[in-house]
């Protein structure tokens, strides 16, 4: 087995999810190699934990969420659901031998997959200990133009990079933000504005997702206003958007536009919260400094911010909005990309994806490898 591999079962069960002996782990497995699960299951066996996994072929749901209906939905969700509560930590992986291979599901059919899996979101993410990581299989190299040699290295570049060191250095940016009332965000195409206040930020360094490397929170649910055009493209539900605008009112998304304008606002239309905003967050992750069309990655990048439709972290960073979905959507501020400023309370903290503040000069990328 490739010693990498071990590394990172090693760090996210001792370190992501600190598992415990005697705790319960669920694996998720969708379409991923057998070795990073057998690396996770030894690694939870030494330390005297009990491993539970669940295997699934992106192929075969896909069969069945062609004609899925509610009732068949919810009696798969209940019964999960009780599994899952019995759980004191999941590890998702998530494998694919085609990106796109849910491309042609019917939208109404993913929403309403969607919204009666909400309950298992909200229990694994509020409720239990979760890392989730994807696997470096060939269609994430080819996603990202990238030989499967060359991906794999980057991945466990990434993926093993030193999140301890990271997580100390978050700290300012945290303090700054939990400071801050008003945010302003002027890239191409984008000045908007929104209050952070009285909402928490939260450091993510290694705990919940791999690889890892944003401070969080959310805006204020009505106090967003402007426009933002998000520069990478992004995968939702296996469909590509490209070009990503929104003009948004008093929080509101009022007007959407992409490549695929009509399934663009089918998404928004999933509920009302879908057209308002549940997270605002800001990437450092060094090895990250382009976009892969993977959102585990994407929204990490060095020099770049989300800002969320959808559902907020309810237990982390609640702004009241709920929603069945969270559709993180990157901007990039680096100067290839169109660079771009990023201001707390009118003082310019960020320019083109580098921090220009003494206290946050720590999380540019020079000072985190």
């Amino acid at each position: 087995m490739d010693k990498r591999i071990e590394i990172l079962a090693h760090n996210i069960v001792n370190y992501s999810i600190e598992l415990k002996k005697g705790e319960k782990v669920l694996i998720t497995s969708k379409d991923t190699s057998d070795d990073i699960v057998k690396a996770l299951i030894r690694e939870i066996y030494s330390i005297g934990a009990i491993p539970y996994v669940n295997i699934i072929k992106n192929e075969i749901e896909r069969e069945v969420l062609f004609n899925c209906n509610e009732e068949q939905l919810n009696i798969k969700m209940i019964n999960d659901l009780n599994f899952l509560q019995q759980m004191d930590a999941t590890i998702q992986i998530i494998g694919s031998n085609n990106l796109f291979n849910f491309s042609d599901i019917p939208a109404e059919k993913q929403s309403l997959y969607f919204k009666i899996n909400e309950p298992l979101r909200i229990e694994r993410t509020t409720k239990k200990k979760w890392v989730l990581l994807i696997d470096p299989s060939p269609s994430y190299a080819q996603a990202s133009k990238m030989s499967t040699e060359e991906y794999e290295n980057f991945y466990y570049k990434v993926c093993n990079l030193d999140y301890s060191k990271m997580n100390i250095a978050m700290d300012n940016l945290v303090n700054l933000m939990n400071k801050t009332d008003k945010v302003r965000l002027i890239a191409p195409n984008t000045d908007i504005t929104f209050s952070i206040k009285n909402i928490p930020a939260v450091k993510c360094a290694g705990k919940m997702n791999i690889p890892d490397g944003e401070v969080f929170t959310a805006p204020v649910k009505n106090s967003v206003n402007g426009k933002i055009s998000y520069n990478l493209d992004t995968n939702y539900n296996s469909i590509s958007f490209q070009n990503v605008q929104l003009i948004v009112k008093d929080g509101k998304i009022i007007e959407a536009n992409s490549n695929n304008k009509e399934m663009l606002n089918k998404i928004l239309d999933t509920d009302e919260g879908a057209r308002y905003f549940g997270e605002f967050s800001i990437g450092v992750n060094p090895y990250i400094k382009r976009g892969f069309q993977d959102i585990l990655f994407d929204e990490k990048m060095t020099g770049s911010i989300h800002l969320t439709p959808g559902s907020c972290y309810e237990t982390e960073a609640p702004n009241g909005n709920s929603s069945a979905i969270h559709w993180d959507l990157v901007l990039s501020m680096l100067p290839e990309h169109g660079g771009g400023e990023i201001y707390f309370d009118d003082k310019l903290i960020r320019k083109d994806g580098v921090f220009v503040i003494d206290e946050l000069k720590c999380l540019n990328p020079e000072n985190l490898i």
